[in-house]
């Protein structure tokens, strides 16, 4: 795992963008095609504007999965992650091949659907984020770190459902929905390459508890530590509580 750290927020969303999409065109050139996971929510905003607007990507090649889903919610109510994808990603780039997580009446049914199209082929870029309480997709702590299923039915806990007041989703704690659809943090892991977009000081604790903390299930992303190819892309106030040595610059 590599950390790189970015003087604002701005920089390190296109630090990310133009590894991502150099990733992207070399991924597609060696294989055809490229199969990626899309994270979803404020700290991805100014990523996927730059990403999108990188040029020379055959996004046609792109398959993309989605991370995870809010259970209750309608796909076009604001705070939805389908709507976030489309909007932001798929209807700008035009990508044809993308599995969304819709879970309607029944999640479990979806989960199990979009997860055998997960596990078809290898994944080859998965694109996260980490949240304040330190979870990894909708792993909220204490994640499941031992499941092998690909998508999860998960309750998430107050912290979380505060965190998407805070960012502007919902109105009030009562609004946010008490259960989503994520991906597993063992299929995360099965990724050949994870990149992490953490900015903001509200995410500092969260990154110095998984990145100088314990290996652990109460700091759910703790476990990219494990992963031979992942790279962490902070700014300033997301690394604040960092301490000097444990830092790679970029």
């Amino acid at each position: 795992m590599q950390l790189k750290i970015f003087d604002d927020k701005m920089a390190m969303s296109k630090g990310a963008a133009e590894y991502v999409a150099s990733s992207l065109r070399r991924i597609i050139g060696a294989n055809g095609r490229a199969r990626i996971v899309a994270a979803t929510g404020a700290a991805q905003f100014d990523f996927l504007d730059a990403l999108t607007s990188a040029p020379g990507i055959q996004w046609d090649a792109v398959e993309m999965f989605h991370l995870d889903e809010y259970v209750g919610v309608s796909p076009a109510h604001p705070a939805s992650f389908q709507k976030f994808l489309l909007d932001r990603l798929i209807n700008k780039t035009g990508i044809t091949k993308h599995h969304l997580l819709n879970p309607g009446e029944n999640p479990h049914e979806v989960a199990e659907k979009v997860g055998r199209e997960l596990n078809s082929a290898p994944i080859d870029l998965s694109i996260v984020g980490i949240g304040e309480n330190g979870h990894l997709a909708f792993n909220d702590p204490p994640a499941d770190f031992e499941t092998e299923k690909p998508y999860l039915i998960v309750d998430l806990d107050e912290a979380c459902r505060r965190q998407q007041v805070g960012e502007g989703w919902f109105k009030s704690l009562d609004e946010v929905p008490r259960q989503a659809i994520s991906m597993s943090v063992r299929q995360i892991l099965r990724a050949k390459e994870i990149v992490a977009i953490v900015p903001d000081s509200r995410k500092a604790q969260a990154v110095k508890s998984c990145f100088e903390g314990p290996i652990s299930p109460l700091a759910p992303a703790s476990i990219l530590r494990t992963h031979s190819n992942a790279t962490i892309y902070l700014d300033k106030n997301s690394s604040a509580l960092l301490t000097p040595d444990a830092t790679l610059v970029g």
